[in-house]
């Protein structure tokens, strides 16, 4: 199991780290996938805005961006981009805990890599519902 965390000029809190990767990687596994290397970074809103204007050419902020660098279906390598700055304000904006939404987006991003897409809003919905499964899993 290869999952680590970076905090880029971003402070936050992210207790139980060791339990919350053993969480991801059995994620991956209910799956049907192997989880080889995975990297989240916790950053700012404009550490995460350049990073979309320099690969994806999209010019607006946003809580989370995954790269799947998998060289197979089989095993799972990726980065996770994930702003700080977007979670709390997110957090606020729904009324949730900063913990509760910052979860969230964690295994958001992980179900990425999955194959879990929120494009259409059907696909949406899915990932809306396995988000909750995360949560409600992790937080029992």
């Amino acid at each position: 199991m290869a999952v680590q965390f970076f905090f880029s000029e971003a402070p936050i809190t992210l207790p139980g780290r060791t339990r919350l990767k053993k969480f991801i990687d059995e994620v991956f596994l209910s799956e049907g996938r192997i989880l080889q290397d995975l990297a989240y970074v916790f950053c700012s809103d404009d550490y995460l805005l350049d990073i979309n204007r320099r690969f994806l050419q999209h010019d607006y902020y946003t809580d989370i961006i995954t790269f799947d660098l998998s060289e197979n279906m089989q095993t799972v390598s990726g980065e996770i981009y994930i702003s700080v700055d977007r979670v709390k304000e997110n957090a606020r904006n729904l009324g949730q805990k900063v913990q509760l939404e910052l979860h969230r987006v964690i295994f958001h991003g992980a179900l990425h890599l999955c194959g879990y897409k929120d494009k259409k809003r059907s696909d949406i919905l899915q990932m809306r519902q396995k988000e909750d499964e995360c949560l409600a899993l992790y937080f029992k």
